[in-house]
């Protein structure tokens, strides 16, 4: 629709997940174009074997002055359409983490399309809402499945003892590593 609701801040709610090789890729962009892109350290987790902060996932700062994606064209759309990330080309259709390694998919009531089509939506049953977002479903599944494997590789490296995970750990303690340890992405390539 191009309407953007996916790509602005609405009360301080939108978080637009990147993966680290996501992130990249539209870091090159935004140097190429010129264009003030910024991003925040999302899903991270300390290992204290270590002593670093793995970094899971990032995330888009939409503090700039329209509090949206600075690739967004109100006149265009998304201007990196081709390769956006994931988390955008499942929109409306979002991942919540029920806990530490289940995730759900959830509808985004404030899309545009959603709500022009709520009543359709509300009485659809699974295979409705997959035949309703098509274009959208697999990649809500591949962020899941992608999501279920960072985690793995995750538990794995804890399982072969190449990092340790803390689960005992302060606030005070996780916001001086945040502030003193070194970084690592984790990535399934």
């Amino acid at each position: 629709m191009k309407c953007g609701t996916c790509c602005h801040e609405i009360e301080f709610k939108k978080r637009i997940p990147l993966y680290p090789e996501e992130a990249d890729k539209l870091i090159e962009i935004a140097k190429e174009r010129g264009i003030a892109f910024k991003i925040v350290e999302d899903l991270v987790f300390p290992d204290v074997l270590n002593k670093k902060i793995l970094v899971v996932t990032y995330k888009i700062r939409l503090d700039n002055e329209t509090h949206g994606c600075p690739f967004y064209d109100p006149e265009k759309g998304c201007t990196v359409h081709e390769v956006k990330p994931l988390a955008c080309k499942a929109y409306p259709l979002a991942l919540k983490q029920v806990d530490a390694f289940n995730f759900q998919i959830s509808i985004d009531p404030l899309c545009n399309f959603v709500d022009g089509n709520y009543d359709l939506i509300k009485e659809a049953d699974f295979a409705k809402i997959i035949e309703i977002f098509r274009n959208e479903y697999p990649n809500a599944q591949e962020h899941l499945k992608k999501n279920k494997n960072l985690m793995l590789k995750i538990k794995e490296l804890e399982y072969e003892k190449k990092i340790k995970i803390s689960r005992e750990i302060s606030l005070e303690e996780f916001n001086k590593y945040l502030k003193e340890w070194d970084r690592e992405e984790i990535t399934t390539e």
